[in-house]
C-alpha cells in the first residue's frame, strides 16, 4: 500500500509542477503568452499524469481487495516485484495512450482566435481554437476516455463490491471498522478524483459555464494532489501520533 502511495505522490508532484507555475503566472499577470508547442506539451504531461492516476487508483483498489478478501495470501500475491510491475505498467499506459490524440493535435492548423479562456492548456478549449476539422480527435478522445476512465472505474467498482460483501460477513463491529479503515482513504481519493473527471469530460460542455469548467478543472489538477497526502497522512496512525507528539512538545516548551 505504501509503495503505491509513493507512486501517487510522485504523480501528484509531476502534475502540479506542470500546472501550478503557469497558473500562478497567469493569475499574477492577468494572462500569459504560450506557443502552440508549449501548450501541447503541457497538455500531454497533464493528460499523462491524470491517466496514470486513473490506472494507479484501479491498481490500489485491487490491492485493497486482496488485503481484505484474501488477507492470508496477501504477502504471496502482492509481492514487491508484482507491485513494481503493476506500477511500471500504469506509468507506461499513462504516458502512451494519450499519444494518439496528442500527435493528431500537433497537426492541427490554428488560424483564428489565439486566446484560451482557461487556466491551462486543456484539450477542449484548445480544439475550439483550431481551424481544422477536429471531429476525428474528438472521437479518439472519447475512445481513449473509455480506456482511461471507464475501465479503471469498472475495476474499482467491482473491487469495492467484493470488499463491501467481505466486510459485511465479518461478525464483529470492531473487525468491520478495522477492515473498512484500511480502504477508506483510498475510497475518499477515488470519489474526489473521478467525480471531478466525470463532471468535466462526461457532462456535455454546453451544460457547464466557463467559470464552472475552470473550477472543476482546478479540483482534479490542483485540489486533489493537495489533499491526497493530507488524507493518507491523517488516516495513518503512525503519522497522527507523530504530529500529536510534535504539538505536545511545543506546548510543553
Amino acid at each position: 500500500m505504501y509503495f503505491f502511495i509513493s507512486q501517487l505522490s510522485i504523480c501528484d508532484i509531476f502534475l502540479i509542477s506542470d500546472i501550478v507555475p503557469s497558473l500562478l503566472h497567469i493569475l499574477l499577470n492577468n494572462g500569459w503568452t504560450i506557443t502552440i508547442i508549449e501548450c501541447i506539451t503541457q497538455l500531454y504531461f497533464m493528460s499523462a499524469c491524470e491517466s496514470f492516476e486513473c490506472f494507479l487508483l484501479a491498481v490500489m483498489s485491487y490491492d485493497r481487495y486482496v488485503a481484505i478478501c484474501n488477507p492470508l495470501h496477501y504477502s504471496t500475491i502482492m509481492t514487491g516485484g508484482y507491485c513494481i510491475i503493476l506500477s511500471i505498467i500504469s506509468w507506461l499506459l499513462g504516458f502512451s495512450v494519450n499519444l494518439m490524440y496528442i500527435i493528431k493535435t500537433t497537426k492541427l492548423h490554428f488560424c483564428g482566435p489565439n486566446i484560451i479562456d482557461h487556466l491551462f492548456c486543456d484539450i477542449v478549449p484548445l480544439l475550439e481554437l483550431s481551424c481544422s476539422d477536429t471531429s476525428v480527435i474528438h472521437l479518439v478522445v472519447y475512445i481513449m476516455g473509455i480506456l482511461i476512465v471507464i475501465m479503471p472505474t469498472a475495476i474499482i467498482v467491482v473491487s469495492y463490491t467484493y470488499i463491501i460483501l467481505a466486510i459485511l460477513r465479518i461478525p464483529s463491529n470492531t473487525g468491520r471498522q478495522k477492515a473498512f479503515s484500511t480502504c477508506s482513504s483510498h475510497l475518499i481519493v477515488v470519489s474526489t478524483f473521478f467525480w471531478t473527471m466525470f463532471s468535466i469530460y462526461a457532462v456535455p460542455s454546453k451544460g457547464l459555464t466557463n467559470t464552472m469548467s475552470k473550477i472543476l478543472s482546478l479540483l482534479y489538477t490542483v485540489f486533489t494532489p493537495l489533499i491526497n497526502p493530507i488524507i493518507y497522512s491523517l488516516r495513518n496512525k503512525e503519522i497522527s501520533k507523530a504530529v500529536q507528539r510534535t504539538f505536545q512538545r511545543r506546548v510543553v516548551y
